[in-house]
Formats: C-alpha cells, sequence, structure tokens
C-alpha cells in the first residue's frame, strides 16, 4: 500500500469544521467541508496511533455539546457519548448555571497512551478532565484534577471555564500536564492520581494578588520538542518558559510591543524554540493593523520577526487554538484567523501564503501530515 503523503489541516470554526488538504510542498490546497455546520467546532483532531480517525468536538446553541467520530478522514461522522456530569451531593462540580447542559462547552481532545489506542482524554467546561478507553462511547472523571482543593479558587475567563490543553511528556508516560482558563497550569507525575499547580513566577496582573498559586489565565501550553523539561506557555499577562517541568518560569515576553496573546506552538523540526502571535491587549487583534508572528529561540533568548509588517493588513485576531506547526523539514506553520483566513508557511516562517478560501472564523488549527509527531 502506498503511503499517504498528504498533508491535512484541520479547522474549527465559527460554523462547523473544515479539512484542507495538499501535498508535502504545501502550496496548493483542496477544502473540504463544512462537517458539522451550524455550530462552533472548537477543535477537530486526527489521531495519529489510527490514522483516518477524527474526532470533533462541537458545541450548538440548540443542541448543547456534541463529540464526533470519523473513521475516513471525515466522510461519515458518528456522534459518541458525552461525559456523565452526575455527581454526588456532597461533591458537587460547578456548572455555571446551565442547568440543561451541565457541560458548558466541549474544548480538548487528546490521545491517551501511544500503546493504548482508543484511549483519550477529554477536557471541557467546567473545567475537568474525562479519560475514554473505548474510542469515546464512554468517559470515566480523573477525581484528582477534577475535585482538586484549590478548584473553589478557579474562575471563569472570557471563554468560560475551560480545560483547554492536555499534553503527555512523551519520555514519561506517567507525567500529563493541562491548562485551565483561569486557573493556570497544572502537573501530574501518577498518570493523573494526584495534580500540583506549576504556576510559580507567572504573574497575574488583574487580580489583587499579583503571585497566587492558582488563578492565572493560561491562554495556550505548548512542549519544547527537544527536552521536555521545557515548556512554553502564553498567558493573559504575559509569555513565559520554564526549564524544570514547570516548577519555575520566566517572564520573556517583555522586548515585544506586547505580549498579550493566545496562541504557541512548537515543532520537532525546528527544535529549541515557539511561535507565538503577540496581540494588542485591548483590541484583541495585532497591533498597528498587520499580522505578525515571532520565534522565539531559546538557547540564544532572542526574539525573531517571522512575518514582516505590510504582508497581510487587516485587524488579525485569534483563539487559543489558532498556530500549529508540522514536523516535515522545512517546518510547515499554520495560523487561523477570527478573520477566517488560513496562512500557511512551508519554509518555516521565511515566507508565507494565505489559503484562497474565505473560512468562517477559525477557532482551532491542528496538522496531520507525514514526518514526526508535532
Amino acid at each position: 500500500m502506498a503511503k499517504d503523503r498528504t498533508v491535512r489541516v484541520l479547522l474549527g470554526t465559527r460554523k462547523g469544521g473544515y479539512i484542507v488538504e495538499g501535498t508535502t510542498r504545501r502550496d496548493r490546497w483542496k477544502v473540504r467541508g463544512p462537517f458539522h455546520p451550524g455550530g462552533d467546532l472548537f477543535q477537530m483532531w486526527a489521531d495519529p496511533r489510527e490514522p483516518g480517525n477524527v474526532y470533533a468536538a462541537a458545541n450548538n446553541s440548540f443542541w448543547g455539546p456534541m463529540l464526533f467520530r470519523s473513521t475516513d478522514w471525515g466522510k461519515r461522522w458518528k456522534e459518541v457519548s458525552l461525559p456523565n456530569m452526575a455527581r454526588r451531593k456532597d461533591r458537587p462540580m460547578p456548572t455555571d448555571g446551565n442547568p440543561k447542559y451541565p457541560i458548558v462547552n466541549t474544548w480538548q481532545i487528546a490521545p491517551g497512551r501511544p500503546s493504548e489506542p482508543g484511549s483519550l482524554l477529554l477536557g471541557i467546561d467546567p473545567a475537568s478532565l474525562w479519560r475514554s478507553f473505548d474510542h469515546g462511547d464512554s468517559w470515566t472523571p480523573v477525581p484528582g484534577l477534577n475535585e482538586h482543593p484549590s478548584r473553589g479558587k478557579w474562575g471563569p475567563g472570557a471563554g468560560g471555564l475551560c480545560l483547554h490543553t492536555i499534553l503527555r511528556d512523551p519520555t514519561q508516560p506517567d507525567r500529563l500536564y493541562v491548562a485551565i482558563s483561569a486557573a493556570g497550569g497544572f502537573r501530574s507525575e501518577d498518570d493523573g492520581e494526584h495534580w500540583s499547580p506549576i504556576n510559580r513566577g507567572v504573574h497575574v496582573d488583574f487580580m489583587p494578588d499579583r503571585h497566587p498559586e492558582v488563578g492565572q489565565c493560561l491562554h495556550k501550553l505548548a512542549f519544547e520538542p527537544s527536552d521536555p523539561r521545557t515548556l512554553y506557555r502564553q498567558d493573559h499577562s504575559g509569555i513565559f518558559v520554564t526549564h524544570d517541568r514547570g516548577d519555575q518560569w520566566t517572564r520573556i515576553g517583555r522586548p515585544l510591543k506586547s505580549d498579550f496573546g493566545f496562541v504557541v506552538a512548537t515543532s520537532p523540526s525546528s527544535p529549541n524554540g515557539a511561535y507565538f502571535v503577540p496581540l494588542e491587549g485591548q483590541s484583541r487583534t495585532t497591533w498597528d493593523g498587520q499580522l505578525q508572528v515571532y520565534r522565539w529561540d531559546d538557547p540564544a533568548r532572542k526574539w525573531r520577526t517571522l512575518l514582516a509588517k505590510g504582508a497581510f493588513p487587516g485587524a488579525h485576531g485569534t483563539h487559543r487554538e489558532g498556530l500549529a506547526a508540522d514536523g516535515l523539514d522545512p517546518t510547515g506553520i499554520y495560523l487561523g484567523t477570527t478573520t477566517g483566513h488560513l496562512f500557511v508557511s512551508a519554509s518555516g516562517g521565511r515566507t508565507w501564503a494565505k489559503v484562497p478560501y474565505d473560512f468562517p472564523a477559525i477557532h482551532s488549527v491542528t496538522v496531520a501530515a507525514p514526518g514526526p509527531a508535532v
């Protein structure tokens, strides 16, 4: 059987999902979709352990939150189950005042262990983590996080009380990380049994206590591909890096005109750094009316501009899942904006092009491509 050389960019948008397909040249694209039209698709993700398996986290103002699975790259879809949010009366879980749908939104679908195809992790609003071992047909809670002693100090950000990022250390399968808005980052060393906050050094400029243990509005979290002890985070209050698995964070975004933003992405073919799209804090759009992308060089401790001013003028914004990178060489970078544009660089950021299609506002971008997993 011929090896699949297709690059697939999976988009979750304000009005359903799309799959944008091309070759490893990444210069011509075919758009398929919309899938699950009429609702917000917060994430569409392809499971690298089972090629063709695609999951979608959908949220509809009429029908409520839903999860879907496809086994043929989105040609056909099956609705799968949602977590059962029923709780013991003495251990209630907040529902943000929504009696009809205790799950406010589905946010993030992530793989379980590489050796366990069909195992999944799910992050939702109200912020909680769930497991499935049957491709999403049933779910069990992760009480160590969901009933964490600090939960009473968690508060919703503008996007709700959402668990939006789930990471598993590729070198230590029992080590998990999650990001919650607005509670911050948490780490588990025992596959989710126990959790510790990892927010030391991250200030919060919108609270009286500028350095709380929890309460940070963490927008996105990403591994350094060459060393998972290093992680990058984009917070409401700046851009930070850690070199000790989150025990201590250092702010690195101060040299930029603004280090507010939502997205961060890394790639194994471009190690020792991360990609960011800073925004102007009040308008939530790129400053000076220009699309701008930056790369942090961690060993050199320097910023580099990847997208020059003037290339794509406009009031471009991003949501927290709007940036992704592939593992090809040179690295492909994919940026989806709230203006409904998908910008692509097939050269590690040296040159850029816009996919010639006007999408609804883009919530999320993920990539399924040949080469190392991202």
